[in-house]
């Protein structure tokens, strides 16, 4: 694509947003960026385009602005049926996203990592692996840092990790993945996607440009999973706990194992059954990308859990506090809960996507004290949870870990899996787990352990 000398317009100054401002002033492109925010919001973000030629404009995406442009790129959190995208693409006018901007300029081989839950831990474990192992790369995509911003420092013999959510991939129409990773598909966005077909199809998005060489690998255990294997234009590679025919990364007798060989114990830094599914579906990535089981084995072991994703935060009077703040959905929070079969406290809610929450009540009637439910989904838990467990509607995290402190007996664990966003009261998940580790460090007068 050439971009010298074409008006472009970017939708949304988050990182992606930013680096694409970037990325399309490097060729020569003629840069305007817009954002819903008003302008006192994104003062920090956007004070390193102040000396770029960029012309910014702040508290919508105008028509009139729209209208004016070859190119438009909407950032991974613009609705991809917006009217106004849906309206430029009538016209004939380009509309892509950071995937598809990136797929030309982005050297190498790449690793994609898509699914509902496990995509953060599950990228970062295979880049531990990698750099253990001396493979040259980087880590990327919705895990942090945007795909653009490392697409012109890279190399041809570089292997890329990428976190890729149903937001890019629904706006990606060339970009490639050499080995694609789906780990499951359950409900989520329904607030952004038509429907949950809508949903999955945007995963499957990963497999649409994959040649005869590539591979895609698949939990073995996920319906959805095995109904995008048809799709695969290469080599088919399984991944799931028990070990069966067709499943090449399993786990049997305490030990992980990729096809027949013994790669390291089952016994990971990383707590529950879906967090040992991320390992096997990392140990196939890896081992497609050339490192040895006796290597992925090692690094394996040396791995530390990802922040706010079961995250141990402390032992106070004998009661654990984990931090899982990234159990987003449903289904993270139904299998975060699963971990612990008793004495669980667990912390649900916040801003509602059009979830399901039933799922939740047969794991917290076999494992929970109480749910303890925050923010403004608390009614809806409340009512499709049916009585399944003592319900308190603490509505704040501090109300919720006050009252489980007071509570629980050693031996118990208090849990944050809210199965829920956190834009009611948090400006994203990080936020509101940095806020249940400062209110648990407190619980023990600052002398947690």
């Amino acid at each position: 694509m050439t971009l010298q000398g074409r008006r472009a317009l970017v939708l949304g100054l988050g990182k992606s947003g930013l680096a694409a401002v970037r990325f399309l002033l490097a060729r020569g492109a003629v840069v305007a960026a817009a954002d819903a925010r008003a302008k006192s919001e994104l003062a920090a973000a956007t004070a390193s385009l102040e000396h770029l030629p960029v012309r910014l404009h702040f508290g919508g995406h105008p028509d009139a602005l729209l209208a004016g442009q070859d190119l438009i790129v909407p950032s991974p959190g613009v609705p991809w049926d917006l009217p106004g995208l849906v309206s430029a693409r009538q016209r004939g006018v380009a509309v892509c996203g950071e995937l598809e901007l990136a797929a030309g300029a982005l050297r190498g081989r790449v690793i994609g990592v898509t699914g509902t839950n496990g995509k953060t831990t599950t990228v970062s474990l295979i880049d531990h692996v990698l750099r253990r192992a001396g493979v040259s790369g980087r880590l990327a995509g919705n895990v942090g840092t945007p795909v653009l911003e490392i697409a012109d420092g890279s190399r041809s013999e570089d292997w890329h990790v990428l976190e890729l959510s149903s937001f890019q991939l629904e706006a990606a129409a060339s970009f490639r993945c050499h080995v694609a990773t789906v780990l499951n598909v359950t409900p989520d966005h329904l607030d952004r996607h038509r429907d949950f077909a809508d949903y999955a199809a945007a995963k499957a998005r990963i497999l649409r440009n994959q040649r005869s060489g590539d591979t895609a690998v698949f939990n073995a255990a996920d319906p959805h999973c095995r109904a995008m294997e048809p799709a695969a234009r290469g080599a088919v590679v399984r991944f799931g706990i028990r070990c069966a025919e067709g499943v090449d990364a399993c786990a049997a007798q305490g030990r992980i194992r990729y096809r027949g060989e013994d790669v390291a114990e089952a016994d990971l830094p990383i707590r529950g059954e879906h967090n040992l599914e991320n390992a096997l579906a990392a140990v196939a990535a890896c081992a497609l990308a050339g490192v040895s089981v006796e290597v992925i084995g090692r690094a394996l072991k040396s791995f530390q859990p990802v922040e706010h994703r079961m995250e141990f935060v402390a032992t106070i009077r004998g009661v654990d506090y984990y931090n899982d703040s990234k159990a987003t959905n449903v289904a993270a929070a139904v299998k975060a809960c699963g971990s612990f079969p008793r004495g669980l406290w667990a912390i649900l809610g916040g801003y509602d996507k059009g979830s399901d929450y039933t799922p939740l009540a047969s794991v917290l009637r076999r494992n929970a004290r109480e749910a303890l439910l925050i923010g403004e989904a608390a009614p809806l838990i409340r009512d499709q949870l049916g009585g399944a467990v003592p319900v308190v509607e603490a509505r704040t995290l501090r109300a919720a870990l006050d009252h489980a402190a007071a509570r629980a007996e050693p031996g118990d664990t208090v849990l944050l899996a809210p199965a829920c966003a956190s834009f009611d009261q948090y400006p994203n998940y990080i936020q509101r787990g940095l806020d249940f580790r400062r209110i648990v460090a407190g619980l023990g007068g600052g002398a947690c352990r």
